[in-house]
């Protein structure tokens, strides 16, 4: 299950990348030379037109041959093509990315599903802790934070991780009267504190209830879903700076991805697995326009460069070269991302988090 499941979202996932570089690149006049689904060895493969279209046996996504993505001497190259025109191309996965990501979270917005409900009610503060400082006090029962209605202590602990260090306007009802008060979740907590120094009541009066969003909603949502993934990307790896988180304990490499993927499918729904799929896709787009060589993100800061410098070009051979050594660089970190990965399946820890 989990080798099939990776090889499902994780090849889709890819595929629609490419597939913005290959469209793009067919409309700028770009020669296209092979379109592969899965990696080589080839099984077999058609040409139509300038094209070769061909099916592979690893079957982890595919991928588009450009002609020339460095060197400009031809007038189909990739590197032939203005400024404009290679801007476009080069960021073509990683906008189908997002937007694969907004319509998968679209969808499972719009698919009924149910949600807990239940009182959110504070049991104790931690001295000298945020919602200390800030005057919250056992018996607060938590109604919004950041405008946005507390439904369970999921939703709590949710809101208050995408404020970090930042203030989280926190609503609570306190002897029948509705108190908004500033909480600032801290990046560096004590042990067994959490951001806010907050420990929650056991709920007495848990429920479920199914819910869905119509269409005029679910994109909206969708849109503040990502603005949000985004915020979270960028606050976990602040935590790695100034926080007590570990890089290594935070990230995945394939392997760890494939475990995940794979205890979503099994023990979620397919709702569950659809919304994993949505956040995958939008962290592939964030890492891909990363600028770092030899992924989308560091071909685009050579075009950048080419801006800045007038027109000026890197030559095409020292291009190349870079995007070489930071090939072999990632490739490297992923083997060292990838044997953590292994230690903790030994271990028997979670794939993330350790």
């Amino acid at each position: 299950m989990t080798i099939i499941a990776f090889l499902i979202v994780f090849g889709v996932l890819i595929l629609i990348h490419e597939l913005g570089h290959f469209i793009t690149a067919k409309l700028a006049g770009v020669k296209v030379q092979e379109f592969g689904m899965g990696y080589p060895p080839r099984i077999f493969g058609i040409t139509r037109g300038e094209t070769v279209y061909s099916l592979n046996w690893l079957p982890l996504g595919g991928f588009v041959k450009l002609l020339g993505e460095e060197d400009p001497s031809h007038p189909q190259s990739l590197a032939g093509k203005s400024r404009r025109v290679r801007t476009l191309v080069i960021s073509a996965g990683a906008l189908m990315n997002l937007f694969l990501a907004l319509f998968l979270f679209a969808i499972v917005f719009m698919v009924p599903q149910k949600a807990v409900f239940h009182t959110v009610a504070i049991q104790s503060v931690a001295d000298g802790s945020p919602v200390a400082l800030a005057g919250l006090q056992p018996g607060d029962v938590v109604k919004k934070v950041n405008g946005r209605k507390i439904r369970n202590i999921n939703d709590l602990r949710y809101q208050y991780q995408l404020r970090l260090g930042a203030k989280a306007t926190t609503v609570v009802e306190r002897n029948g009267a509705l108190l908004s008060i500033n909480v600032t979740p801290r990046w560096k907590p004590p042990a067994g504190q959490g951001p806010t120094g907050i420990s929650i009541a056991e709920p007495e009066d848990e429920r479920t209830a199914s819910y869905r969003e119509p269409f005029l909603t679910a994109v909206p949502h969708a849109f503040r879903q990502a603005g949000e993934t985004l915020v979270l990307t960028r606050n976990g790896i602040t935590k790695w700076f100034v926080g007590d988180a570990d890089p290594l304990d935070d990230v995945a490499g394939p392997i760890g991805i494939a475990r995940v993927t794979g205890e979503v499918a099994e023990h979620g729904t397919i709702v569950d697995l659809t919304m994993f799929a949505a956040f995958l896709s939008l962290n592939l787009a964030i890492m891909n326009i990363l600028p770092i060589p030899a992924l989308d993100g560091g071909r685009l800061l050579f075009v950048a460069i080419e801006f800045v410098r007038r027109g000026k070009r890197i030559p095409p051979q020292k291009e190349a070269m870079v995007h070489m050594i930071g090939f072999a660089t990632l490739i490297a970190i992923m083997v060292i991302i990838s044997v953590f990965d292994i230690q903790r399946i030994i271990r028997g820890e979670n794939a993330i988090g350790g």
